[in-house]
């Protein structure tokens, strides 16, 4: 397999989990004033376009949009479950477990197309 297909899976997986952080992480500090978590959020979701911008760009190449966007959205559920689970031990109850189940579905359909 080459880079241009490993690339993009290690760069969103790292992008998702940097994005979770921004979203949920200033949850830690509800005492910080809104203003400073906004602020840290901005910087961190800095950091997570500066490896979302190239896993797309290099993605491109080898994988559709569509391919892409649905890689994105299944590792930012991921990316959320580990954020939740670690920083706030919350874990996915029977529900939000069909739930994504259901969504890994749809994720095998932009994949192998069996629809055409």
């Amino acid at each position: 397999m080459n880079w241009n297909f490993l690339a993009p899976l290690g760069l969103l997986a790292g992008s998702n989990i940097m994005m979770n952080l921004a979203w949920y992480g200033h949850l830690k500090f509800p005492n910080k004033a809104l203003w400073a978590v906004v602020l840290a959020s901005w910087g961190i979701a800095f950091f997570e376009y500066c490896l979302a911008v190239p896993a797309n760009r290099i993605g491109s190449r080898v994988y559709s949009l569509a391919e892409l966007k649905t890689m994105q959205e299944v590792m930012s559920l991921t990316a959320f479950v580990l954020v939740a689970w670690l920083l706030f031990d919350q874990r996915p109850g029977p529900s939000q477990i069909v739930g994504f189940l259901l969504i890994a579905g749809g994720a095998f359909f932009v994949f192998k197309s069996p629809l055409g």
